[in-house]
């Protein structure tokens, strides 16, 4: 039973334009379960103009979003070619995708098409965790992401530049391989996976920010503490992302709130290294520069159309952080690499 009360405009000499104590429960109902009902007939309306190409209808609001599977997802788009045809359109939620299945369609897409389908989505945890797109991976494409990549291409990631971090590599795989044959001779176990994590993690941190963080057990904790938690916001699912008019959902989960504690742990871990680096007692020479440096002094130089802010240093550094978190994805690959590269360092 709902009461509505109309005396309170007595005193203003206002007649009520109705006179009603009681509203059944089913118009109630009706009230609340309307704007569903018209964001569904109109999505519907919607769907039937749309020049989409063809795909599975799916669900009303939330699209496809549940008959999809990331681990079968390559299996699931070929079984929907076999029906739909070489392109396939998806809905998940209010986002619209389009899925090529067939080499030639997606020779055309990423080499004849690309400046029309190099642009990616605007994801909640990718633009917070990367300070809103500053970087090479997520910028939109134009003139600042051509500066960016030029910047990584020709003074980060040049053939040059990374032949220099060579020594690091070898210093670190020889670590490794006496660790391995000390386990060895003892007879104990050895977790290669682990180790390999480890090799790789080391290496990039070096050649990052010139130091690892494996020697000291508070910093080694902060920085895998800070692993696992990118990693988790990098594969969040936001309802804000796929479904704007439920993203209160994120809020009142707290999801939006541990991402923003995460990135403040982000943002405060690259803020100590640029402060290291930026220590006048700090001595850098050309042989023991890290790619930090390197960007620092492209920051203080001037010499790029952009302005390098500290939010895109940040951002260039996140990229290379990146690494790190494929090497959580993927342990299997870096063991397998790491192997092929005892093996030739073996046979040299």
């Amino acid at each position: 039973m709902f009461y509505f009360q109309t005396s309170f405009l007595a005193p203003l000499g206002l007649a009520p334009l109705w006179s009603f104590r009681m509203v059944s429960p089913l118009v109630t109902v009706a009230c609340l379960f309307l704007p569903l009902l018209l964001l569904i007939f109109f999505q519907n309306r919607k769907g039937k103009n749309s020049k989409f190409p063809p795909g599975p209808r799916g669900l009303p609001i939330v699209g496809n979003l549940l008959s999809v599977d990331s681990t079968t997802l390559h299996l699931q788009l070929w079984e929907l070619s076999k029906k739909y045809g070489p392109i396939v359109s998806l809905r998940f939620g209010s986002r619209k995708a389009i899925a090529v299945c067939t080499s030639e369609l997606a020779r055309e897409v990423l080499k004849d098409r690309d400046l029309e389908c190099c642009g990616r989505p605007k994801l909640l945890g990718q633009q917070t965790l990367f300070f809103k797109g500053y970087d090479v991976i997520f910028s939109p494409y134009g003139e600042f992401w051509r500066e960016i990549r030029k910047i990584c291409v020709l003074n980060v990631l040049s053939q040059k530049q990374v032949s220099t971090f060579s020594p690091i590599r070898h210093s670190e795989l020889k670590d490794m391989m006496k660790r391995i044959s000390r386990n060895a001779s003892s007879g104990k176990l050895y977790n290669f996976t682990e180790a390999t994590i480890s090799l790789t993690s080391t290496i990039i941190c070096r050649i990052l920010f010139g130091r690892s963080y494996e020697d000291n057990e508070a910093d080694g904790s902060r920085f895998y503490s800070l692993l696992k938690g990118c990693q988790e916001m990098m594969v969040a699912f936001f309802f804000s992302d796929f479904i704007p008019s439920l993203g209160w959902i994120d809020t009142v989960t707290g999801k939006k709130a541990r991402l923003r504690a995460i990135f403040q742990e982000v943002d405060s871990f690259f803020q100590d290294a640029i402060d290291e680096h930026l220590d006048p007692k700090r001595v850098v020479s050309p042989e023991n520069q890290d790619i930090t440096d390197i960007i620092l002094q492209l920051q203080k130089q001037r010499t790029s159309s952009i302005e390098l802010t500290d939010d895109v240093v940040k951002a260039i550094l996140m990229v290379c952080f990146l690494c790190l978190l494929l090497i959580y994805y993927f342990p299997n690959n870096i063991q397998h690499g790491c192997m092929r590269t005892i093996s030739v360092t073996h046979q040299i």
